[in-house]
């Protein structure tokens, strides 16, 4: 009888386990949900000043819009750490040097 005794224990600390690592696990997906979200919105953000200061937007109720949703998911995920960026500096677009311009695709005008 010991011996199912102990080795009822040893299962339910397996479950107890098991169930702390599917909360953790949770905990983690939670997290990068959020960090996709926050890169996404900034991503927004960036391209609706861009229009807006291109003269290809009116108004700036896209940029309130964005910075409102920024502002919520701060409030509910605690501010999200931007240091370990999904981009890299390998895949970011070329800057143009300071005495050029660029063209609206992209390019650059010498």
């Amino acid at each position: 009888m010991a011996l199912m005794d102990k080795m009822k224990a040893q299962a339910q600390q397996l479950a107890q386990k098991a169930q702390e690592a599917g909360k953790a696990g949770q905990s983690k997906i939670e997290d990068v949900q959020a960090k996709r979200k926050w890169d996404g919105l900034l991503h927004d953000l960036g391209a609706a000043v861009w229009a807006e200061k291109s003269g290809t937007a009116t108004g700036d109720a896209e940029v309130e819009r964005i910075l409102k949703e920024l502002t919520d998911l701060e409030a509910q995920n605690g501010p999200v750490d931007d240091s370990s960026s999904t981009a890299s500096t390998t895949d970011a677009a070329p800057s143009a040097p300071a005495d050029t311009e660029t063209t609206p695709e992209g390019g650059f005008k010498l």
